[in-house]
């Protein structure tokens, strides 16, 4: 998911939908899942968010349609085992939230006591290029302010493609969790 043009994740964005063009003139049979932005990172990154007390980005009140490696595993599976999926594109994403209530699901399933906390894009880039190094730093900023643009707000086609809902964000946390 993401925007082509207007965010430092963008170059990103652009090379994957060359990927697509080149594989629907290939002569193949295919179909191409547009993953949103996986849960995962922030759950792995809770110890810094409790240390810090906040998780704190430049997402703003921006939503953001997760989802995580299961779900997007399940749904490649029936992608690629049925024939009905054929020069299908498919957005792969659950449920969009914004960064206050992925904070609130985070404290009811990890018991912490989070805030959230937005900061300016450029505090952000400068921030985690501070933490992450230029090129790492860059993409990830460019995923937060992507999410407070609004380019990962989208439709889902997850039950197209997997034959289920998506799991709601609550239970796609608790699962990890538990996981």
């Amino acid at each position: 998911m993401g925007d082509e043009e207007n965010t430092a994740f963008s170059p990103i964005v652009k090379s994957n939908r060359q990927t697509e063009k080149d594989i629907q003139v290939s002569g193949l049979d295919w179909a191409i899942g547009r993953n949103g932005i996986y849960i995962e990172p922030d759950l792995e990154y809770i110890d810094n968010y409790v240390k810090d007390g906040e998780i704190r980005n430049c997402a703003a009140d921006g939503r953001c349609a997760y989802t995580s490696r299961s779900e997007l595993g399940d749904a490649y599976t029936q992608m690629l085992l049925g024939d009905k999926h054929n020069g299908q594109i498919y957005n792969l994403v659950g449920e969009a939230i914004t960064q206050a209530e992925l904070a609130g699901i985070i404290n009811k399933v990890y018991y912490t006591d989070l805030l959230y906390h937005p900061v300016s894009i450029e505090a952000y880039v400068k921030e985690r290029k501070a933490a992450l190094g230029e090129f790492l730093g860059t993409v990830i900023a460019g995923i937060y302010e992507g999410i407070q643009n609004g380019v990962n707000d989208v439709s889902s086609d997850f039950e197209q493609a997997a034959g289920r809902r998506h799991k709601a964000p609550l239970e796609m946390i608790e699962a990890i969790k538990i996981g």
